[in-house]
């Protein structure tokens, strides 16, 4: 892979990613603390949770499964490219018309079966939600496709920073969830309607395109979709409907313990994500041309840094959850605290998925990962049936970790199948980091029990980075001059 190439297209997804991260951490911090109460703020998770599960029937795993098409074509038949992006476009087009009009009458039937009907209303205005966040995300997977990176950067950054503005101007021109809803809404159908147009422009308007599509090109895209879309569904599983379940079982500030550690989470995922999402379509041009040796030492050396920095973040969570969350949202979220805590794990094992799950779909093998990750989800399901009655919220996280657990330690499997990776390194440079991390949680630990309030957290953090950096560099785990290329 092109490493200057590699580089742009990092930098502009972990930017935008960067400022979708801030612009997310501002609204939690504006919703959470100061617009909402803990109760509307539960229920704008829980109706958020019902929608992410109704839109997998308007994504069905076609912009995936059409990305990967791009990607193959690119390199054997381009001119049959755009034929496989007007084809992804009326399949997304007409889901998101036929589910949006459906649930648009069933939304106050959902909110009864789930056993919230005070949701209802927040269901029928996400029909709009639905539409709006499935042609953001589509966008995006498109041009992950072309490996126009920045482009993807560009439409996430647009959504992210309009839905924070829309959704605290809504919230007060309309007030609490709906409000809120209302801003996602027109913050990510903004960011759509740019998607789209780009991808028009860019992709479509002036290529040279065969005169009909390859005999059978639709109907390969459409059953690439099926594994895809039961990943997507086991994902689904995964990151919704615990969130279902705890409203189901407890209450809306439960749900809002829950929804907010969920999202503290996703920021610390931020460059995890970018990298995966920069790097998958590269494993895919590898294999077509032959060269799984490169593909393989890109994904290991990948692998190494996610568990450099993911480790020592996971112990860094469990250390300052309580302290952190009471400064940055105040002192009601404190019992968040060891929902948060038990999260730390899913925080290292999500990490890791971010860079391996998107590459099985590029290398061809979005089967084996759909058969692991359904059957983690039922499991996950199930457990969660089992482990919210029986320890509240915090079971619902544990359940999360367990589950994750298996199913990654599935798709890793997989992975070495399909590229032949050096276990023996990997472990290795595991230890090393364990040793690293173990350092460091002493340094933390020794400033927090010297100070007390923001000073302490803040200077426990600081602590906490110089010991990693420092020991990461010293052990030969972090290379300066690699990182310094890359983001220059």
């Amino acid at each position: 892979m092109d490493l200057k190439r590699f580089a742009r297209s990092f930098k502009a997804m972990l930017g935008a990613r960067a400022l979708h991260m801030a612009a997310s951490g501002v609204l939690t911090v504006v919703l959470a603390r100061y617009l909402l109460t803990q109760e509307q703020y539960g229920l704008l998770g829980s109706a958020l949770a019902v929608l992410g599960v109704v839109q997998l029937f308007t994504d069905l795993g076609i912009a995936k499964a059409a990305a990967r098409y791009v990607t193959e074509y690119r390199e054997t038949n381009p001119k049959q490219v755009p034929h496989v992006l007007r084809t992804a476009v009326i399949y997304r087009l007409g889901c998101v018309f036929a589910v949006g009009g459906l649930f648009a009458l069933l939304g106050g039937y959902v909110a009864e079966l789930v056993g919230q009907p005070e949701i209802a209303t927040l269901l029928v205005v996400g029909t709009g939600y639905i539409a709006a966040h499935s042609m953001f995300t589509f966008s995006q997977v498109l041009f992950q496709g072309y490996n126009q990176i920045t482009d993807s950067a560009l439409i996430r950054a647009v959504g992210s920073v309009a839905r924070l503005a829309l959704a605290a101007a809504f919230v007060l021109i309309i007030g609490g969830a709906v409000g809120a809803l209302v801003g996602y809404i027109v913050g990510y159908g903004l960011g759509g309607l740019l998607g789209l147009y780009l991808l028009y422009r860019k992709c479509y308007r002036d290529e040279e395109k065969a005169e009909r599509p390859e005999e059978g090109l639709k109907r390969r895209v459409a059953r690439y979709s099926v594994p895809l879309t039961a990943t997507r569904g086991a994902n689904i599983l995964d990151k919704r409907v615990d969130t279902i379940l705890v409203g189901y079982f407890m209450n809306p500030v439960a749900v809002g313990y829950y929804y907010l550690s969920k999202q503290v989470v996703g920021f610390i995922h931020s460059p995890a994500a970018s990298l995966g999402f920069t790097l998958s379509p590269a494993y895919g041009e590898h294999k077509a041309g032959g060269e799984t040796d490169r593909a393989a030492g890109i994904y290991e050396t990948t692998l190494k840094y996610i568990l450099l920095l993911y480790v020592p973040a996971a112990a860094g969570v469990v250390i300052v959850a309580e302290p952190a969350l009471s400064l940055v949202f105040g002192e009601k979220w404190v019992g968040a605290a060891p929902v948060l805590q038990v999260f730390a794990a899913y925080v290292v094992l999500q990490a890791i998925s971010y860079v391996t799950g998107d590459t099985l779909d590029f290398l061809g093998r979005a089967r084996e990962r759909a058969i692991a990750k359904g059957g983690g989800s039922v499991a996950n399901f199930l457990l969660n049936l089992v482990m919210i009655p029986a320890f509240g919220v915090v079971g619902a996280a544990a359940a999360t970790v367990i589950t994750h657990s298996a199913v990654l330690a599935v798709t890793l499997w997989v992975i070495h199948a399909e590229l032949s990776l050096s276990v023996g390194a990997l472990v290795r440079h595991f230890l090393a980091v364990a040793a690293v991390t173990g350092a460091m949680s002493v340094a933390v630990l020794a400033v927090l029990t010297q100070a007390a309030g923001a000073l302490a957290v803040v200077a426990s953090v600081v602590a906490g980075i110089a010991v990693w950096a420092g020991l990461s560099v010293a052990g030969g785990l972090l290379d300066l001059r690699r990182v310094r290329t890359i983001f220059t």
